[in-house]
């Protein structure tokens, strides 16, 4: 036994052999402290596979020789230096349909707010400089004019998602105070986060009116209190409720208010600065509107229908925001200046005409897609497939339903235009999960045995790398 263990041992190579073939393969890529980890880890799991197998069989499968070990332990190790230097966070090619897919990082940026990115990126910036007498700045200057010219209102904020936007203007206002708030607006958003679990920990007491369905303005008028600190209103952005109920309108909030003078706060959620009747979409609120009802603050996501980056934008009245910006918690709720340089390059390419909106930012480039235009692009999708794959896959055009997705436009179905795919020897989610794994992933849906390819949420430079990633799976 003990002969045994020991021609183990001496079967496996020196470290600094080791070391020597993976940095001769790995150059410069990875530290010599990097590598030996690696190597360590990789030496240390042949050796208890080895001995585990003397234990079982009486003797180990031994590879024929010390020099063939020594090149499987180096081939394991370039392995997982390759995991390690590969990017874990992709660019996908989104064929779902969903058009602000949560899981899917939501909105792509537009590419005047991309090379704004780049740019603040590539070296230092004005974050919080004042180029005009050269003193500390604060970081929202870049912002207000820009934002307050488009919207209409007084002053702004910007944190890191519309769920801080809210426990922050809750935590200012309304501390230890009441926030009334219909019951039918208690929301859960994404990731099991409630709204009565955000107003918790912002340390406002929440005092629920009306009944899940129906809440007046004479249920938030009986609830008034000296202990009254807020009204709230929460957009139902991520559910759709019909049949007999009745949502008190803002206009009556923010009378009350007045009358009371009770702050009014408005959580739109999605946020809109296009009015999408015009295709369809009726009932989403404009920033513009909401604003000019006289309301004291509204907050909403930043890459929700608005198209821009992850972040919650706090507006409104200037000594309301001017308040919420000297609260020492949003000092821990701020942005940097990539998600600024983002929202700033989203935001000016909403001071150009509404067309060209519509087809810079893409959520609205998406949303506006006509079924004319989805079927076209489907035809050249199913002829790049072929040029490509041959006969290898069938291919047929379907009419079906795209969905706005990521808390925005609840009950709305886009008609769409798909491409199934099947092939004879593949199961259909075998297929999908291939096609996951491409150099490029690709994200389709599953229906029927077959996998389908939504053209809204595709662009032409998506066709040759999913017919790419379809020949490699085969």
């Amino acid at each position: 036994m003990g002969n045994n263990v020991s021609a183990i041992l001496q079967s496996l190579p020196k470290m600094d052999d080791l070391l020597g073939g993976v940095k001769d393969e790995l150059g410069s890529l990875l530290s010599i402290a990097v590598i030996k980890r690696l190597c360590q880890q990789v030496v240390s799991k042949k050796r208890e596979e080895l001995l585990a197998e003397m234990t079982a069989a009486g003797s180990p499968t031994i590879l024929k020789s010390k020099e063939e070990l020594r090149e499987a332990i180096i081939g394991e190790v370039m392995f997982l230096a390759t995991s390690l230097i590969n990017p874990r966070l992709k660019r996908v090619i989104n064929a779902t349909g969903v058009v602000l897919h949560t899981n899917l990082g939501r909105s792509p940026l537009s590419a005047r707010a991309l090379c704004g990115v780049v740019a603040s990126a590539m070296g230092y910036s004005n974050l919080e400089f004042s180029l005009e007498d050269g003193k500390r700045g604060l970081r929202y200057d870049n912002l207000r004019e820009l934002i307050c010219s488009i919207t209409g209102a007084e002053d702004v904020v910007v944190v890191n998602n519309n769920a801080a936007a809210v426990m922050l203007i809750l935590d200012t206002i309304a501390f230890g105070r009441e926030v009334i708030v219909s019951r039918g607006e208690l929301v859960e958003i994404g990731g099991g986060f409630r709204v009565p679990d955000v107003m918790k920990k912002s340390g406002a007491l929440l005092k629920e009116v009306g009944t899940t369905n129906r809440t007046h303005i004479d249920d938030y008028a009986r609830a008034l209190t000296s202990s009254t600190g807020l009204l709230l209103k929460v957009h139902a952005s991520n559910f759709k409720m019909v049949g007999f109920c009745n949502d008190t309108p803002l206009s009556e909030l923010v009378a009350l208010g007045r009358e009371h003078r009770i702050p009014v706060a408005y959580d739109v959620g999605s946020g809109s600065l296009v009015d999408l009747s015009r295709y369809g979409i009726e009932g989403e609120p404009m920033l513009a509107e909401i604003l000019a009802s006289g309301v004291d603050v509204i907050s909403i996501s930043g890459d929700k229908l608005l198209g821009g980056p992850q972040a919650g934008i706090i507006l409104g009245k200037r000594e309301v925001i001017q308040t919420i910006a000297q609260n020492p918690l949003n000092r821990a709720l701020r942005v940097d200046k990539l998600t600024l340089a983002a929202l700033e390059g989203t935001l000016i390419d909403y001071l150009q005409d509404e067309e060209v909106v519509c087809q810079s930012i893409y959520p609205l480039r998406y949303i506006s897609r006509t079924p004319a235009f989805l079927k076209k692009e489907a035809r050249i999708l199913t002829k790049t497939i072929k040029k490509s794959c041959g006969n290898k896959f069938s291919l047929e055009e379907l009419a079906g339903k795209s969905f706005a997705g990521g808390g925005a436009l609840p009950g709305y179905e886009l008609d769409s235009i798909l491409v199934a795919l099947e092939n004879a020897t593949l199961t259909a989610e075998q297929i999908a999960t291939k096609l996951r794994m491409a150099e490029v992933p690709v994200i389709v849906r599953v229906a029927n045995d077959k996998v389908l390819f939504d053209l809204r949420t595709l662009e032409q430079d998506d066709y040759a790398e999913i017919a790419l990633a379809l020949c490699e799976l085969l």
